[in-house]
């Protein structure tokens, strides 16, 4: 990915996407590599990139913070590539990547796919490009095992856990090599290659991180493929693929390889080379790609208050008069709601009794409702109590607290779109943001940001 080349080349890059999974569970699977503890995080951030499908970008250069707002508000990405570390790198300058680039981005909801370019494939013309960035050294060794490169990794890959750590990016998350593309018939070159990556991918394991690797579809990826088929207890393999393939195909199939390596969860392909594009007015030269990690987009169920389900297809109106009667479960949701918030300390029954009213008096009045209908529970109102709460751009991909609150919200305003509540901001979920945001004379990006959020907290419908 350091530099951008035609697809002839088999897209040796300068690009990265972004985003993908981790759900540690299934972390090898596919790869013939033993499985490896992982150490428990050592801040609050989150692993990255974690359990993800969706679309991702990459610029070699760590674009600023307002840049990344615009794109985050207006573009269908929700990854992003970036590179930590490795003397080969061509953008070794990244003014903007500091610790707190990274959590604003993670905090914000960013995946973030942590690259690094250290030394290239020994019989890559194209290396080396300074005076300090070595190729993988092709000598076999007194062992015949490529111990020279098998050091190099080793050492690489301790470089790399240092860079990601002084970012705060946690352990656990994934951390990828990227091996532009070479002669993989030049047996010297391959297998010093992979000594180098096994190297490389069982460093990482012992400190903690998960191993992803990017190169061209052509070269880096068949060696690991072959690999993995007829040597699968000879090397560490990674974790994680990314396939450099610009075939304009948004997945992550190629026909260089079978389906059966590193599926489901383990791929990510570039799919379109460098280009400009341009969203909330900022043009950034980007590669575009795919990505299908971990568990795809997972949202932990919630079932809070002892099991109490929150979710439903429909929100219709309650009434102290009959909603004990008609609609327990709705009255335990709004129970156990109450409680979350401070304004009810009852029991969560289902019933809808005068200590649940004034809790809802009391949330009302705090958010400029109304208290003088006697605790009636109406259309607005559930706009407004189901969509409380933090909130952050939403968009295809997001996935979690603040997709539940939302698609609560919009079965209130659209009870008959009976939208599934998942926490996962799938087509469906656009579509009626798309509705909604024409309802409220928005523009229909179909992405759910302060503009959106900020009607259904004030009920809106």
């Amino acid at each position: 990915m350091s530099a951008r080349r035609s697809p002839v080349l088999r897209a040796s890059l300068t690009g990265l996407a972004v985003v993908l999974t981790l759900a540690v569970a299934p972390l090898l699977r596919a790869t013939g590599t033993p499985p490896i503890a992982l150490a428990a995080a050592s801040t609050n951030a989150p692993v990255t990139p974690g359990n993800f499908e969706g679309y991702g970008f990459d610029q070699c250069t760590a674009p600023s913070q307002a840049a990344m707002d615009k794109w985050l508000n207006h573009s269908p990405y929700l990854a992003v590539g970036i590179y930590i570390s490795g003397n080969s790198r061509g953008c070794r300058s990244q003014p903007n990547l500091t610790p707190s680039w990274v959590q604003t981005q993670l905090t914000k909801g960013w995946k973030l796919l942590p690259i690094t370019m250290g030394p290239q494939a020994s019989c890559n013309p194209r290396y080396p490009r300074y005076n300090d960035d070595p190729k993988i050294i092709a000598n076999k060794g007194a062992k015949q095992n490529y111990a020279a490169a098998r050091r190099q990794g080793q050492a690489e890959a301790q470089k790399t856990v240092q860079a990601a750590g002084a970012l705060g990016i946690v352990k656990g998350s994934t951390l990828w090599y990227d091996l532009e593309s070479f002669d993989i018939g030049n047996t010297a070159c391959r297998e010093s290659a992979l000594a180098f990556l096994s190297a490389y991918d069982r460093q990482l394991h012992l400190l903690g991180y998960v191993s992803g690797v990017y190169s061209s579809a052509g070269s880096g990826i068949v060696m690991l493929d072959d690999a993995r088929r007829t040597r699968p207890n000879a090397f560490v393999l990674p974790d994680r693929i990314w396939i450099a393939r610009w075939d304009n195909e948004a997945n992550t199939s190629t026909t260089y390889i079978s389906n059966a390596g590193w599926t489901p969860g383990g791929r990510v392909k570039q799919y379109e080379g460098g280009h400009n594009e341009t969203y909330g007015g900022v043009t950034i030269d980007v590669d575009k790609d795919f990505l299908d990690l971990g568990r795809g987009n997972y949202a932990t169920p919630q079932r809070p208050c002892g099991g109490i389900s929150l979710d439903f297809t429909t929100y219709p109106d309650l009434t102290p008069q009959t909603a004990t009667k008609q609609h327990p479960a709705l009255v335990k949701a709004v129970q156990c709601m109450l409680h979350a918030r401070g304004d009810y300390s009852g029991p969560v029954d289902g019933r809808y009794t005068q200590a649940t009213v004034a809790g809802m008096h009391k949330w009302k009045a705090a958010h400029g409702f109304t208290t003088a209908d006697n605790g009636v529970i109406g259309p607005r109102t559930w706009a407004a109590f189901l969509s409380a709460g933090k909130t952050q751009v939403l968009k295809t991909g997001s996935t979690g607290l603040a997709v539940y609150r939302l698609q609560r919200a919009y079965n209130a305003v659209f009870p008959l779109r009976k939208l599934p509540v998942t926490g996962i901001y799938n087509s469906a979920t656009r579509a009626v943001t798309v509705t909604y945001q024409k309802k409220m004379h928005q523009a229909a990006t179909g992405i759910a940001g302060s503009a959106t959020w900020q009607k259904l907290r004030r009920g809106t419908i």
